[in-house]
């Protein structure tokens, strides 16, 4: 790693220590000391596996996209999420679906999402980097059909069950299952290192379709194994909170940012840590200070959007 990004990375990690802290010790007075430090343990466990995850895969998208706009929730990913879910509730009944085993639906939803999203989008994005325009329009058209077809199931269902289905639509901070956090830790890590072992090919990658092909990288197959991190990746994150749209367009960007090198090995762990930094921060803040628990998925969905909006109109103006 460049010696440039070294006071950096450490400076990310000494303030998620410092934030984490702060998260682990505030409020606490008698009663169950140890109870409520393995609770809090659990959700700082899953925020910071989320905020990881979500960032990384939105920098992993963008270079296989080549445009810096681009999320993997614009293209679809969430929605296929959401209408996996919604599929599962109108199949079983709310009975079958809360007595699914949490970790095999974990599992078989993560199989699911990174089948399905390399296939979707592996052909497309492979020659979709010299095309970005047809690129964001067939991803969006793709995104509205999965919701629609979502709407569609949760319309002709018992409205209990609707009710189970908005339950997992909206990503909720709040309540994380910490069931899941083994699987999901082993799967991240194991997507992080292989993104790690690939970070020369991704710098290679972004170059472009004809300069990657011109330097021997075998492009489709690493576009297609990008995406394959990418589905495996948004799939832990909203395996564990539910979907977030715009969140990883915001870290994305300040990673980019803040990054001295323009390298994956760089800018991958950056953002990486100001993900997780952002959620346990913002957290925190909410919940530990402000007595509030549903507030930080819709800040970081307007802060998101409003960054989004933000990239179009600069990329318009230029």
């Amino acid at each position: 790693m460049a010696r440039s990004a070294r006071p950096l990375i450490a400076a990310l990690l000494a303030l998620l220590a410092a934030v984490s802290l702060v998260w682990m010790v505030q409020g606490i007075g008698g009663g169950n000391r140890s109870f409520i430090l393995q609770l809090r343990g659990t959700k700082l466990a899953g925020l910071v596996l989320v905020g990881a995850a979500v960032g990384t895969a939105t920098v992993l998208f963008q270079t296989v996209a080549a445009n810096r706009v681009l999320t993997p929730s614009i293209m679809g990913f969430d929605a296929l999420y959401v209408l996996l879910q919604t599929a599962l509730v109108a199949g079983l009944g709310m009975a079958g679906f809360a007595g699914l085993p949490a970790g095999a639906k974990f599992l078989a939803e993560v199989a699911a999402m990174s089948v399905l999203s390399a296939a979707l989008f592996g052909t497309l994005l492979g020659r979709g980097a010299r095309d970005i325009p047809r690129t964001i329009l067939t991803g969006v058209i793709l995104g509205v059909l999965f919701r629609s077809l979502s709407t569609f199931l949760a319309r002709v269902m018992d409205p209990n069950a609707f009710a189970v289905v908005q339950s997992v639509s909206v990503a909720s901070f709040g309540s994380i299952d910490a069931a899941l956090l083994p699987m999901a830790g082993l799967i991240m890590a194991a997507c992080l290192g292989v993104a790690m072992r690939l970070s020369a090919r991704l710098d290679v990658l972004a170059l472009g379709r004809d300069a990657a092909l011109s330097l021997g990288l075998p492009f489709d197959r690493l576009v297609l194994a990008t995406l394959g991190l990418v589905g495996m990746l948004v799939a832990v994150s909203t395996a564990l909170v539910g979907p977030v749209a715009f969140f990883g367009l915001l870290v994305a960007g300040l990673a980019h940012r803040l990054s001295p090198s323009s390298r994956h090995e760089v800018l991958l762990p950056v953002a990486g840590l100001i993900g997780a930094l952002f959620l346990v921060a913002g957290q925190t803040l909410f919940e530990r200070l402000m007595g509030q628990t549903g507030t930080l998925s819709v800040v970081v969905e307007f802060a998101g959007g409003l960054f989004f909006l933000f990239l179009l109109l600069k990329g318009r103006i230029r």
